[in-house]
Order: C-alpha cells, then sequence, then structure tokens
C-alpha cells in the first residue's frame, strides 16, 4: 500500500483527497502547511507528497528544497498559480508534476498512479498482449521482434509509458518531450505520434487519440 502525504493549509481539500485516495488503496496523511509538511517527512518515508504552493509559515516550494536535502520522495505540487514560470520552478525543484488549481480529485489520484508508475517503470520491462517495452535498455519488441525507432520517438514512447492512462495534451508533450525551448506546432506531435503507431504495427491502438486534447496510451 502506497504511502501519500498531503499538503495544504485548506482542510475541505485535504479531506477530499484523502477520500479518494482511501478508496483507491492508499494510505493518506496530512498536513495544514510547509513546517508540518517537513517534520512529517522526516519522521516517515512517504512513497509521494501532494503539496499545495500557498501556505502560511512556509511555502510549498520552500518545503520542498528542505525535504528533497534528506528524502528521495516524488512530489506534486498544488497551485492556483497558473503561469509557466511557477511551473518551471516546480520542476526546477524537484516536483515531478504540476496540477493547477481548482482540479478534479480523481484527476490528482491519477497523477499520483503515473507518477509512481513512472519510478517504477524506469529499470522494468512492460509487457502488454504482443508488445515488450524494456525502458532501462531502450528497445521495444512487437510479436517478439525487435523495432527501431528514432531518439525522439524513444522519448515520446516512454513519456506515454510513464503516464499510462493519463490524458496528455498536445502542448505538454511538445513541453516536456521537445523540452519549454522547442517552439514547434501540435502538427509535430500528431506526426510523430503516427509514426509510433506505424511501429508499433498491431498495436497502434494502445496510443489512444483525445479529440481536442491529446493522447493517452493503455496498456
Amino acid at each position: 500500500m502506497a504511502s501519500v502525504l498531503i499538503v495544504d493549509d485548506e482542510q475541505g481539500i485535504r479531506d477530499v483527497l484523502r477520500e479518494y485516495l482511501e478508496l483507491e488503496g492508499y494510505e493518506a496523511d496530512e498536513a495544514a502547511d510547509g513546517m508540518e509538511a517537513i517534520r512529517k517527512a522526516k519522521a516517515k518515508d512517504y512513497d509521494i507528497i501532494v503539496m499545495d504552493v500557498m501556505m502560511p509559515k512556509l511555502d510549498g516550494y520552500s518545503a520542498v528544497k528542505e525535504i528533497k536535502k534528506d528524502k528521495d520522495v516524488p512530489v506534486i505540487m498544488l497551485s492556483a498559480r497558473s503561469e509557466e514560470y511557477d511551473k518551471l520552478f516546480g520542476f526546477e525543484i524537484g516536483a515531478d508534476d504540476y496540477v493547477t488549481k481548482p482540479f478534479s480529485p480523481k484527476e490528482v489520484v491519477a497523477r499520483i498512479g503515473a507518477v509512481l508508475r513512472r519510478g517504477k517503470a524506469t529499470n522494468k520491462k512492460i509487457v502488454s498482449d504482443g508488445l515488450e517495452i524494456d525502458v532501462a535498455g531502450r528497445n521495444v519488441y512487437v510479436d517478439g521482434k525487435k523495432v527501431y525507432l528514432t531518439p525522439r520517438e524513444y522519448d515520446l514512447l516512454f513519456y506515454l509509458v510513464r503516464n499510462e492512462g493519463i490524458a496528455i495534451p498536445r502542448e505538454q508533450l511538445l513541453a516536456d518531450v521537445w523540452g519549454y525551448d522547442f517552439f514547434g506546432e501540435d502538427r509535430t506531435v500528431d506526426t510523430h505520434i503516427k509514426m509510433l503507431r506505424a511501429n508499433l504495427g498491431p498495436y497502434r491502438d494502445k496510443i489512444l487519440t483525445l479529440r481536442g486534447v491529446g493522447y493517452k496510451l493503455v496498456l
């Protein structure tokens, strides 16, 4: 059972996230501010922390930096601020994901699962029907036959694997796979998805198109 520390100064947010997490089988703990989060994170090894940004006593960014000094724990930031600068700063201090308020509790729980799977997926093989994805070795096999992808196709596929089951907007794929300094268009993502699907052959349908949104990998 994975353990989650929910850090937010709003009791209502902590309550609803805890309820959804426990329904999904997670063990949930709470902290009302950054100082309490640091104390609890030092006393217990959590599998993941959900950290609000704007809080009294100590903000979420400062709390994450302090926790990361001692614990290599994944973190998802929560914030009402959606500016790119805020997101970039969160990633720079070691956050694994960033969710903007208001949010769907189901989405947060799904992102928690994706981040945890991402950590597990970095050094193992994933097999789904006749599709085998060796993340550590950067190898892909279709019905036992190795397929050769371009470096960008590998990066795109492994990103989808790490976020399996999550709807990923085209803009997010451009930012995270191509980099924030890549000034491309949505068509760039569509073209690479088309080539990736061609290489996956009979398993091309594992990459779903979400109209008006982006893509999702279902294994």
